[in-house]
């Protein structure tokens, strides 16, 4: 009896064994359309920014240099403090130049004392020569002496005019109003005039530039773009700066001139701005960044940036869920970021769905249920 059993009971475990090595059925419903999320693009004006590098530098700088030779006896200023405008800064010893203008002045009471002299002299030689009682040669010699006369008194006056200025050079006084830096000499060094080492420099700081550089190609590229009619010209010429620890400046700028000579070392251009600095938070010679708009974009396709990838090639590439409901892998040619999104310059037609959620489930001409995410929200 029990190997009828068991002979019986054979077949039935072999199917279970069988089923048991065999592929499991793929679950109900595994196979319909993945549920994708989609955004319609569609043209827009957006504006065109660039951000270059660049250097802040003070808007007035002055560098103090001596007119007179002599010894500095005292400096006048504290280092890196503010100074106004006729502020004397140096005093050099003004003995010599003293004494040159007392001189200068008693050159001109002589002449003055000469010239009246000569015009008594001649005043009376015009009286006897109407008489024949001086020959008119004398005459004409007196004439000339009053004149000469009167021609050094205003030689010895230019003199003591220069001496006066030479005597005022020797108080050293600031040029512009501004911060001053560190001081080159002390009190007891020989300066000459005009010499090549500044005592002082003075930076006007209320207002700052930003220089940066464009490339002369992408000038010419927008030029063209604003040529054919696909960007506008910018409504402002405001410019956004960010500092070096990346913060936005509160205070946006104004572009000043772009220059109109390209570099031939480096194939750009110069462009300046001005930036209103009230609290000193600028100074000279710090890196920055400016951020200037270039146009406006009259027909702009922009993509959220989630909804791109890249391939093996590097190339841009996105999904498009395409009339017949299947996700079709396209090609993009992008431009700069706009916030959380790309421009695109080439690769989509305005109108198209391009998938920005649910990428994860979905591969290239498979179906797709796409939803319209601002509908979904």
């Amino acid at each position: 009896m029990p190997n009828v059993l068991m002979h019986g009971a054979a077949p039935a475990l072999l199917a279970v064994l069988l089923a048991a090595c065999s592929p499991r059925a793929a679950p109900s419903g595994g196979g319909g359309p993945a549920p994708v999320g989609y955004v319609a693009v569609r043209p827009e004006p957006v504006a065109l920014t660039a951000e270059l590098s660049g250097r802040t530098s003070a808007y007035l700088v002055s560098e103090v240099r001596p007119q007179v030779s002599g010894v500095v006896q005292a400096r006048l200023f504290q280092e890196g403090s503010l100074v106004r405008a006729g502020q004397p800064l140096y005093r050099i010893d003004p003995a010599t130049y003293r004494a040159s203008a007392d001189s200068a002045a008693a050159g001109l009471a002589q002449a003055r004392a000469a010239y009246t002299t000569a015009r008594l002299k001649a005043d009376r030689y015009k009286e006897l020569v109407a008489i024949n009682a001086v020959s008119k040669q004398d005459n004409d010699d007196a004439q000339a002496a009053a004149q000469q006369a009167s021609a050094n008194i205003q030689a010895q006056q230019a003199s003591v005019e220069q001496a006066r200025i030479n005597l005022g050079y020797t108080r050293v006084l600031a040029p512009i109003s501004g911060r001053i830096g560190k001081s080159s000499v002390t009190p007891g060094a020989l300066v000459t005039a005009g010499q090549p080492v500044a005592l002082a420099t003075v930076q006007s700081l209320d207002k700052i530039y930003v220089d940066v550089t464009q490339s002369s190609a992408d000038l010419l590229k927008l030029r063209r773009d604003m040529a054919a009619g696909t960007v506008g010209t910018p409504a402002t010429a405001q410019v956004k700066l960010i500092l070096e620890d990346g913060s936005t400046y509160p205070t946006p700028g104004v572009l000043a001139f772009s220059d109109i000579t390209v570099d031939p070392g480096t194939g750009s251009v110069g462009l300046r701005a001005v930036f209103p600095n009230p609290d000193g938070a600028l100074l000279p010679g710090m890196y920055v960044r400016a951020v200037l708009t270039r146009g406006v974009a009259t027909t702009a396709i922009l993509v959220p940036q989630a909804a791109v990838s890249r391939d093996a090639k590097g190339a841009a590439t996105v999904f498009v869920a395409g009339p017949d409901n299947k996700a079709h892998l396209r090609q993009l040619a992008l431009g700069q970021t706009v916030g959380d999104k790309w421009l695109v310059t080439g690769g989509l037609q305005p109108g198209e769905r391009v998938i920005v959620e649910g990428l994860q489930n979905i591969r290239p001409e498979a179906a797709v249920k796409p939803v319209l995410i601002a509908a979904k929200r």
